[in-house]
């Protein structure tokens, strides 16, 4: 597809909601009739956008400076995280208090956009905006990441695989220019055999090869120790990450039922108030009629005295 199409493509992940299957089988028919059957096909095959993922690209088409920033914080963080895996300071706190306040300001931008849009902004909604930002930022430069802008579902934030690229390789340091210790045994220095006897000669190159494969085994097994460590470090990462996930489908599901108990409670409420106002109605019109008997009562009595003395 050239850049003119990719550029159609964009333009339909910016309209709004009800417009996008209309615009994209019209986009798609016109590829189509101009002999690019390939990427009809593939505009035709485009899903219509979640309401959440549908917002996440607006933020991304409308306010791209805001968004950009959240990507780089969030990029920061990750780089971050590794330097603290490899045993070097960094100030995780400091970033993350940046991307909370970004997020922060996102979730009110989008708030904007729901209720410009259908006039609300669920809560369920929001929470699967802020999830999707959030992924989005933990991917930061990543290879694979989510394309901003052209998302059609939640996105979920990286899986183990980026995890295990923030594990650091054993004996890594960037700051040390020498060459790795596992390939030392590769560029060990010919001995000179100048001057020596055939057998002197070849008991020198047997003693060189018994070093170098020691220094082969010696090799392995640091990089066996190597591969451990890191398969140790991602298995803790994951077990971490899968109890974080965990954790929050519960608090997640807590706060669901919370909302359904307070939406109920609320319907109570409301009913009760209005009982009370009908209560309140009744009892005021029984008092008024007590009244009104009450008069009735002392004029007919007044009547009746005034008859007896006659």
């Amino acid at each position: 597809m050239g850049k003119g199409d990719e550029d159609d493509i964009d333009g339909l992940f910016q309209l709004s909601p009800p417009e996008f299957v209309a615009a994209r089988n019209a986009l798609a028919a016109q590829l189509k009739k101009a002999g690019h059957d390939v990427a009809a096909s593939r505009v035709k095959s485009l899903p219509k956008p979640s309401i959440s993922a549908w917002t996440v690209n607006q933020l991304y088409w409308k306010h791209r400076a805001a968004f950009e920033k959240l990507l780089a914080t969030g990029e920061r963080f990750r780089q971050a995280q590794a330097a603290r895996l490899a045993g070097k300071n960094a100030d995780l706190h400091r970033l993350l208090n940046e991307r909370r306040e970004e997020l922060s300001a996102m979730s009110k931008l989008a708030v904007e956009i729901l209720q410009r849009s259908s006039g609300a902004a669920p809560a369920g909604v929001m929470r699967r905006i802020t999830a999707s930002l959030e992924a989005l930022s933990a991917y930061g430069t990543l290879q694979g990441a989510p394309q901003a802008g052209r998302l059609v579902e939640d996105v979920d934030p990286p899986g183990f695989d980026a995890l295990a690229a923030l594990v650091p390789r054993q004996g890594d340091d960037s700051r040390a220019a020498s060459p790795s210790k596992l390939l030392a045994f590769q560029k060990e220095a010919k001995a000179p055999t100048k001057g020596k006897t055939r057998e002197e000669t070849a008991k020198l190159k047997e003693e060189q090869r018994r070093k170098k494969l020691a220094d082969a085994r010696a090799a392995k097994q640091e990089a066996s120790r190597a591969v451990v460590s890191a398969r140790r470090d991602v298995q803790h990462a994951q077990d971490a990450l899968k109890k974080a996930a965990t954790h929050a489908k519960e608090t997640e599901d807590t706060m669901v039922a919370t909302e359904a108990r307070l939406q109920k409670v609320a319907s109570l409420a409301h009913e009760a108030r209005q009982k009370a106002r009908r209560a309140a109605v009744e009892a005021e019109s029984a008092a008024q009629a007590a009244e009104e008997a009450e008069r009735t009562l002392e004029r007919t009595t007044r009547e009746l005295a005034e008859l007896e003395e006659k």
